[in-house]
Formats: C-alpha cells, structure tokens, sequence
C-alpha cells in the first residue's frame, strides 16, 4: 500500500499538468479564432504557472533511486579551521535547518558535539518527501572564505566542513547487522535534557567493527529510545557504504568519490573580497549569498540533478 500510494503521488501530478494542459491549449486556440487578445495576458500568466509546475514535476523524475524518495540523516562534521571551522559547520547546520524549514519537512536533531564558536560535529534527521533525493548531491567539502570576525587583526580565513547525507531506510529495506560484529558504549549525554539525561549513562554509540561506521544519539531521554535511533543511523550508513562498494567498479562513481574526498570542496562561499558561492561540479553559482546561506539552495540543488543525467 505504501509502494502504491507513492507511486499514485508521483502519477497524479502528471495527469493534473496534461489535462490543464489541453485546456490551455483550447483556450488559446478559441481567442486565436475569435482574434480577442483581452485574454492574452490571462493566457501567458496560466502558461507560465504551467511551466513551473512542469519543471518541478521534471525535477522529480531526476529521483529514481530505490531511496530517494526517503527521508533523511544529514551530518556535519568541522575541518581544519579551529573556532574559524565550528562556526562555519553551525552556519552550515542552520542553512540546511532553514531549507528544510521552507520545504515543510520535520527536522529532530539527533547527535550534537558543541565546541567553542560553534559545533565540531552535528547529526539531524530530515523527514519529508525526497529529502534524500535532494540532499544526496550536498554530500562533500563545503569551502568558507571570508574575514574571521575571531581575528583582531581582520585577516582573510578559510574553512571548511564536511557534509554527509544518507537515507533513512524503511522497513521495505533489509540491512543485516549481526551482534559479533557491534560495539556498543554508553555514556552521559550532554548539554539540555534536565537531571535525568544528566545523570543516567542514556547516550549510545554504536562501532560496526568490520567497517568503522560509528553513529551516536544522544537526543532522547532514555537509553532505549537512543539505541533505536543510533540503529537506525547504522543501517542507513551501512546501506549506504554497500552501495558504495558494488558501485566501486563504475568508473564514473570512482570520480565522484575523488570529488567529494575530505580537501576536494564541491562548493565554495566567499564572503570578502566579494560575495559567490560556486558549485565546482556544475558551475552554478550566485552572488546573492545571505538568500543562500538562509536555506536558498534549491538552485544548486537542482543542478546537480540534472547534471546527473546530462
């Protein structure tokens, strides 16, 4: 029922678009008839409207993977950079907030290490139609270039940070982990949460040994619902790193994995001496970069999308 129901979603809007469609395409051909243009304003208003929905409608198509249409977990980590790093991965982190917040999907913060100036590393789970689908091209180096406002002497900085999506798996999808092969550590979690979070060992870590995957939760008040959630993370970067490896043979990928290597950016933002943000695979880019950074980036997004099958 549920493979048929987004199957229906994804049907529908393209029989909506054809028959407005046609009923366009009558409506201009009867002002064309009667030779009346105090319709055409109506019509190239309709047509354009029409357009957009086309184009959004196509951007979907470009979402074929098994899990695109799956949500996601999105993790940041900081890079070199020190305070300069943590405050770009927390502008990084709110971004991806806002985008989400314009889109209407849920977000629930699931694993945050605070550090001065900012986060060293951050984990959110992002629910909503396609969100993986969306977020999967944001995987990479983010380069910043800008005026440190932590350098008395006003100097020129660059950091970076590493963005890293991977889908939230259902139960449609089976991922095997056995127990031999997982380390589990709980510890204290930090930061809010009041004296029961505080005082009780409710954070989970999970290791899987064969790989080095580690995940951690530490956003719910007990330990078991913290060890369902970190579960969940596992088995979505585990389905994620077996797809890796069966697609290691494809030439094409093993690009894409030099391209998004910790020191290779895929996009860079420049505050000072002017202000760009270039994505380095498609070469899109914009100069409005405060509509970026407050969660614009739809059009990269769809860069990337369509670069994909181009």
């Amino acid at each position: 029922m549920a493979e048929l129901k987004a199957l229906k979603k994804r049907y529908d809007p393209w029989q909506v678009l054809k028959k407005d469609s046609e009923d366009l395409t009558a409506l201009l051909e009867l002002a064309n008839e009667a030779g009346d243009e105090s319709q055409s304003a109506e019509i190239e208003a309709a047509l354009k409207m029409t357009g957009e929905r086309f184009e959004k409608q196509n951007l979907v198509e470009l979402m074929s993977g098994e899990v695109d249409q799956n949500g996601c977990f999105l993790t940041i980590h900081s890079g070199a950079g020190g305070t300069e790093a943590c405050d770009w991965s927390q502008m990084l982190y709110r971004m991806y907030l806002r985008w989400a917040e314009r889109r209407g999907f849920s977000v629930e913060e699931v694993d945050m290490l605070e550090a001065e100036g900012g986060i060293k590393s951050a984990t959110c789970k992002i629910e909503g139609d396609y969100a993986y689908g969306y977020l999967k091209g944001e995987s990479g180096v983010h380069r910043l270039v800008r005026i440190s406002p932590f350098d008395s002497n006003a100097r020129r900085h660059t950091s970076f940070a590493s963005v890293y999506a991977f889908p939230l798996l259902d139960d449609s999808i089976e991922v095997e982990i056995r127990s031999e092969d997982l380390r589990v550590d709980t510890y204290r979690s930090g930061g809010a949460g009041g004296q029961h979070v505080n005082k009780t060992d409710s954070a989970v870590r999970f290791t899987h040994l064969p790989t080095g995957i580690v995940v951690a939760c530490q956003s719910e008040r007990s330990q078991t619902m913290n060890r369902a959630t970190a579960m969940s993370m596992l088995k979505a970067r585990l389905y994620e790193h077996y797809r890796q490896e069966k697609e290691k043979e494809n030439e094409r990928f093993a690009q894409e994995k030099k391209d998004i290597s910790w020191g290779m950016q895929i996009r860079s933002y420049v505050f000072q001496p002017y202000t760009l943000v270039k994505d380095y695979r498609t070469k899109a880019e914009t100069g409005n970069i405060q509509a970026v950074m407050d969660g614009d980036i739809d059009f990269f997004i769809e860069e990337y999308l369509k670069s994909r099958v181009g």
